[in-house]
């Protein structure tokens, strides 16, 4: 799928294009650059952001992700839901633009409990607060109407990762702070000039609406959300149980960008076609829905591998936090030499960096950076 390889990332074409006919452009590029420490935020911001974030409507809150069938990004539409359904301060529904499943990527299809059409009968006087996920496309007239509809009966909406980019196709950004993934950001402040970056954020709050750097700042974007409606002592109880140490909305955002070392590996990866696995994923009952989405996510990603999920039946498996996700094959087992170790052995907050370490270890630490730069995730030293 090309998409699934190239849209996403647009690194490939780039990379490919300037071998064939500008492979000068290799030079320019900047070398890779060491993670530093961000400086602590004064607590007068991280007061006023969680403040922001209170729920507007509900003592319990009412929390709608919304995706579009064709193709939205699976870590900002499972990990959301697994925690905040996990943390139970709140009503999760997910929801998609019209009936079906939705197609996550770069791995998985869920069904949803309803779509924006049903959840508005329900529900005519809107969620709290709208999580919205990266999608295929950043215009889809259904997603962006009801977007601002949600907005105008006073839900905060929640742009998660590249979602910034489908908020700020509704203009309801224009004159705000906000952040979003580093891979888009020249295109995005290009497209959107109106609204005013933010950098060094993992999450940024102004006026009823929240954005969030890459897909691996879903993690605190959700336990920030769990203290805004339970306390503090909740979300430290939900990130101990996820297995955080701590977060906050402390970022380097100098440490994310288009470097040598990451184009040249994803030019190798891209031209090693010869070499790609299909890496199976069991699916099953009950599993941790952030574990799979990080695990599936990261090793599709490699431009080695894709994860495939299968199950003994081509059924609907129910997670943890009862999710129906379908198999995308019908198996009993896997070949051992290319099966992924079962989810939910660890904490869910490890399963991103466990998957490094397998990826490191199949395909070496410039793979595992690559996939890591992706993600926009700041791994931790041993």
């Amino acid at each position: 799928m090309k998409w699934q390889l190239l849209a996403w990332s647009g690194l490939a074409v780039a990379a490919l294009v300037s071998i064939i006919g500008v492979g000068g452009w290799l030079l320019t590029l900047p070398a890779a650059t060491a993670l530093k420490t961000p400086p602590t935020i004064a607590q007068d911001e991280t007061k006023a952001a969680l403040a922001a974030l209170k729920p507007p409507k509900r003592s319990r809150p009412l929390i709608a992700i919304v995706g579009i069938n064709d193709m939205s990004e699976t870590t900002d539409y499972l990990m959301p839901y697994g925690i905040l359904k996990r943390a139970d301060v709140a009503d999760v529904v997910t929801l998609a633009t019209g009936p079906g499943p939705v197609t996550l990527f770069p791995v998985l299809k869920v069904e949803p409990d309803a779509t924006i059409a049903e959840f508005d009968t329900a529900h005519p006087d809107g969620a709290d607060y709208v999580i919205v996920p990266a999608m295929s496309r950043d215009d889809d007239p259904a997603a962006l109407q009801w977007i601002r509809h949600q907005a105008e009966t006073g839900a905060l909406i929640v742009g998660v990762c590249a979602g910034s980019k489908v908020v700020a196709s509704t203009g309801l950004l224009d004159g705000r702070r906000a952040t979003t993934h580093w891979f888009y950001l020249k295109d995005w402040r290009r497209n959107h000039p109106d609204i005013i970056y933010v950098a060094d954020r993992r999450i940024v709050v102004d006026r009823g609406f929240a954005t969030t750097t890459g897909i691996s700042a879903s993690m605190p974007m959700s336990l920030t959300l769990i203290e805004a409606i339970a306390g503090r002592a909740k979300a430290e109880a939900i990130a101990g149980e996820i297995g955080l140490a701590d977060w906050d909305a402390r970022h380097d955002s100098g440490a994310f960008r288009f470097t040598r070392p990451f184009a040249l590996t994803a030019i190798g990866n891209t031209l090693a076609f010869w070499n790609r696995e299909q890496l199976g994923l069991a699916l099953v009952s009950g599993v941790d829905e952030v574990s799979l989405a990080l695990v599936a996510d990261s090793w599709s990603r490699t431009y080695r591998s894709h994860a495939v999920t299968f199950a003994p039946a081509a059924g609907a498996q129910t997670t943890r936090n009862g999710l129906r996700l379908f198999p995308q094959q019908v198996a009993s087992d896997w070949p051992a030499d290319r099966l992924l170790p079962a989810v939910g052995t660890t904490p869910p907050a490890l399963a991103l960096d466990q998957a490094l370490k397998g990826i490191e270890t199949r395909y070496g630490a410039r793979t595992s950076d690559f996939v890591a730069m992706q993600l926009e995730y700041p791994r931790r030293t041993p």
